[in-house]
């Protein structure tokens, strides 16, 4: 798991989740703020934003506070309807860095993964701008041995998850010996504590959905073995094996490698192969970056629902493959790409992340796009209710201030005239804004 150092910066430099904004500068601290004009689902929206950002040492905060008003002045009611609305304007607080000796972060966590992912792998605890949700990334590394958890949303119950792991020959005098000497195993736990989560029957009853069964809640428990190979300035290279078991359900195995290289900081790259070999009503990754939208969702409008669980019951055996790829040119560009998907089935998953940005370059831009349900090639494009999409474009035309443009295909609650979200619809915004922001502590 050492050789996951070289992919976390990738992946956290590229982790725009939907709500961010562009940042010019090389400062990790800056006040920001903006104007737009936001269009949601079509209906023209006046927004306001205040997104400060401070780092001092290793700790830092982020703040999101979020104003839309309709076209006749009034706040638009999803931005303040409930106690997370509030909590969520600390977008995050955290101390370190992921894989640093100590990393907590309190707040969104946008690409979450444990391990190497078999059983959590990039989960995003706010799939809505309208139901943003405050969780906590714990994670310890004390050499020989660490941990790494995830709590999804302190509102309510949900999903919560860790991993141990230990590097037994660091004991030893043998933590001297190449490749033998980093061994480490590793064990996950992660389970969903949601009222909806082990949904797999129900009947509507005056627009009130009513659950007719359930099963118990999905509860992963995985094992993984890694080998680290080869370790230099240059190159990285490891072997893995890992085994997940969903309980009450099916479990699967899966094979690894994972390759970076490191070209005298001109360009990095990662890259990861790896063949899975699923067992009946098992799914790899069970809990990812679509997980909160998978888990539960009512169709009000067709009066029916579709669960995570009622997909995994249908889940037959099989192999698959999953691939990675990022790099990194100068600091200045940063791409980031996985795809997952079984034999024979219409179940892939793709990521894709992109970030250009330069403090010397006036253009900047980002993109994010996750897709599931991947089956031909005709699946990999279009935004659907199993997509999030996000796109800015922007132009610094004087100093400290930015104009852009803000796409995002994301999701709003769903909820029953009791007012509890049941579940997630698509939602677009398109933004046009004026940002004002200002570096501290670069000399500007």
């Amino acid at each position: 798991m050492r050789f996951l150092f070289f992919l976390i910066p990738f992946i956290f430099a590229a982790n725009h989740n939907y709500g961010q904004y562009l940042n010019p500068y090389n400062s990790d601290s800056y006040m920001g703020g903006g104007l737009g004009i936001n269009w949601i689902n079509g209906a023209p929206h006046y927004s306001f934003r205040m997104f400060p950002e401070f780092s001092i040492s290793k700790v830092g905060i982020g703040l999101d506070l979020r104003i839309d008003f309709t076209s006749d002045g009034r706040i638009r009611s999803e931005n303040f309807n409930e106690f997370s609305d509030y909590l969520s304007m600390i977008r995050y607080v955290r101390y370190g860095q992921k894989h640093d000796p100590l990393y907590i972060r309190l707040g969104a966590l946008d690409y979450a993964t444990l391990g190497h992912g078999s059983v959590l792998y990039l989960y995003n605890n706010s799939p809505s701008l309208d139901s943003r949700k405050t969780g906590l990334a714990f994670d310890a590394d004390f050499n020989e041995y660490g941990f790494e958890s995830v709590y999804g949303n302190f509102g309510s119950s949900g999903l919560i998850g860790g991993r141990i792991y230990l590097r037994p020959l660091k004991f030893t005098s043998l933590t001297e010996i190449p490749i033998i000497g980093s061994i480490e195993i590793g064990a996950t736990l992660v389970t969903d504590t949601d009222e909806n989560a082990g949904i797999t029957s129900g009947m509507f009853v005056d627009s009130l959905f009513v659950a007719t069964r359930k099963e118990s809640n999905p509860t992963v428990v995985g094992f993984d073995f890694g080998l680290p190979v080869l370790r230099s300035d240059l190159a990285d290279l490891e072997f893995y094996v890992e085994y997940a078991k969903i309980i009450n359900f099916g479990g699967g195995a899966s094979i690894g490698a994972l390759f970076g290289f490191k070209g005298f900081s001109l360009l990095k790259l990662h890259a990861r192969i790896e063949r899975r070999f699923n067992g009946n009503k098992y799914i790899p990754s069970y809990f990812n970056a679509l997980y909160e939208i998978e888990r539960f969702a009512l169709q009000n409008d067709k009066k029916t629902f579709t669960s995570k669980l009622s997909a995994l019951n249908r889940a037959k055996a099989g192999s698959g493959y999953f691939g990675e790829l990022a790099g990194d040119w100068l600091g200045i560009l940063k791409i980031t790409g996985s795809f997952s998907k079984n034999d024979g089935m219409n179940d892939g998953i793709l990521h894709l992340q992109a970030v250009f940005n330069s403090e010397n370059f006036p253009y900047l831009f980002r993109a994010g796009y996750d897709k599931g349900g991947i089956g031909k090639l005709s699946d990999f494009f279009g935004a659907d209710e199993r997509s999030f999409v996000f796109a800015e474009a922007g132009y610094k035309f004087q100093r400290y201030f930015l104009f852009s443009v803000f796409y995002s295909w994301t999701f709003e609650p769903v909820r029953n005239r009791l007012n509890e979200i049941k579940g997630y619809k698509p939602q677009r915004r398109i933004e046009p804004r004026i940002s004002f922001i200002y570096p501290i502590g670069n000399g500007n």
